[in-house]
């Protein structure tokens, strides 16, 4: 699909200088040179600066694993500040990214081989796309960074790169303004930069689109399908609880009898909201997450109730319980789908926020409204 070009907002950001003021009383540490990927330091104008390896590690790559199965994920950042790649020169490029490390470790590993700075802002382990929405990948925090690591003092010239994906964060006329510094906007991908340093800083058409195929979308429904997990499973608890004590038998009998299905059920919503929303993204009718989670979630409870139907016809089902679960799957799904939106490049930030708008009442008034059905079907609907 094809990225809008960045646009620079027009209104001043002077919170930005007071910002800058209070950092520069050395409450801002430099980077440190004990991380994994230092192998040394550059001598630049304003002092010492941390090298970083341009080569990927196994400690590298087993820590984006990781991170990508939410175990140590907001833990797996690096120091902002300053780095060099290579062996630097005040005439070199400088490259701004996220603290998030796996965009730090794509960033240096597409520029292997060549001479630059990589100035990284503090996004809180949050990569650039998702920190620019947030706004902590943003014109303060820049400016932050620029004054702090001395840039106007490392490099004679007056440019710094940022990816285009973290315009909707920046300011660049107010960079300009405040420090000097033109911001030159990078292309989508970071395996771009290569040809577009080649091209002499001019990205083509091809370098401000962006695709998101099957492979990057699997790869976000780990972390999504990990945190939810939690919370699916304390609703498991819940359920299986109350179906102990709508039963007729012994408690323990009457959970594993009533409450299997429910148990079922809840999976659905996990899979159809974490899983099937990012593998079967360009097939769900809808534009909004919200809506392309609901019918995420109602293909994954349609195949429990039939499977459930055809391996144990003797439990069937009342037509109230399985409107309940219906309306439960379809909300906690189409919940579970707007995690997403965050992670692709099909809404933009005010969107998402009309989006959530309008769905969130819809989503707790149908699982509430399940609820109640499901409550009147285990206690009181014989």
């Amino acid at each position: 699909m094809k990225i809008p070009p960045p646009r620079v907002k027009k209104e001043l950001v002077p919170l930005a200088v007071v910002m800058a003021e209070a950092k520069l009383d050395g409450i801002c540490k430099p980077p440190s040179s004990e991380q994994c990927f230092v192998v040394g330091q550059t001598v630049s104008a304003a002092g010492l600066v941390p090298t970083a390896r341009s080569s990927l590690t196994a400690q590298d790559k087993r820590g984006s694993y990781l991170a990508r199965w939410n175990i140590g994920r907001m833990s797996f950042i690096v120091d902002p500040g300053l780095y060099a790649l290579g062996a630097p020169d005040s005439s070199s490029v400088v490259v701004v990214t996220a603290n998030y490390k796996m965009s730090f470790d794509q960033l240096r590993a597409a520029l292997a081989g060549r001479d630059c700075w990589i100035l990284v802002l503090d996004t809180k382990g949050i990569n650039v796309w998702c920190a620019a929405g947030k706004g902590t990948f943003g014109t303060v925090e820049l400016y932050d960074r620029v004054v702090e690591s001395r840039l106007a003092e490392v490099v004679t010239h007056r440019k710094i790169i940022i990816p285009q994906l973290g315009a909707p964060g920046v300011n660049g006329l107010d960079i300009k303004k405040y420090t000097g510094f033109q911001v030159v906007w990078g292309p989508v991908l970071a395996a771009d930069l290569p040809a577009f340093l080649d091209n002499g800083m001019v990205a083509d058409a091809a370098m401000r689109r962006k695709s998101f195929p099957l492979a990057e979308r699997l790869a976000l429904a780990p972390v999504e399908f990990v945190q939810a997990s939690g919370k699916i499973f304390l609703l498991i608890l819940f359920f299986l609880l109350l179906s102990g004590l709508g039963g007729k038998n012994i408690f323990w009998a009457a959970a594993l009898e009533m409450g299997f299905f429910a148990v079922l059920a809840l999976l659905a919503a996990l899979i159809g909201g974490t899983v099937l929303v990012p593998v079967l993204l360009p097939w769900l009718s809808g534009r909004a997450f919200s809506v392309k989670g609901m019918w995420a979630g109602l293909l994954s409870y349609l195949v429990v109730v039939a499977i459930y139907l055809f391996v144990w016809p003797d439990r069937g089902m009342g037509r109230v319980e399985i409107v309940a679960w219906l309306l439960m799957v379809t909300a906690i799904s189409s919940w579970l789908g707007m995690n997403f939106t965050g992670a692709s490049t099909y809404t933009s930030r005010s969107g998402v926020r009309h989006e959530m708008l309008r769905a969130i009442p819809i989503q707790v008034a149908a699982g509430v409204t399940g609820f109640c059905c499901w409550l009147a079907a285990r206690f009181w609907i014989s």
